[in-house]
């Protein structure tokens, strides 16, 4: 199944465009291709922060001190130890 596009004219500061092009040119790809990706990016960025923001929302502070704090279980690896303050 072909994926469908669309167009959206785009107006960039000429320098930004420069910087756009220079940034294409390296990675060997157009400029349209090196846009999409970087929106993707951002997209991709903005939906991550939000899952995390969600997820902080539904934490038990509490549960979760009581799971850190239980008896038991095996003692912290080499560098996973608590430090003071």
């Amino acid at each position: 199944m072909k994926q469908q596009t669309a167009t959206y004219p785009l107006r960039l500061p000429r320098s930004l465009k420069e910087a756009v092009n220079e940034a294409a040119n390296n990675d060997g790809v157009s400029i349209n291709q090196f846009i999409a990706i970087a929106v993707a990016e951002k997209l991709a960025a903005m939906k991550t922060a939000r899952f995390f923001t969600e997820r902080q929302q539904r934490a038990d502070v509490d549960a979760f001190k009581r799971i850190l704090m239980r008896q038991g279980g095996q003692d912290p690896c080499e560098g996973d130890e608590l430090v003071a303050g």
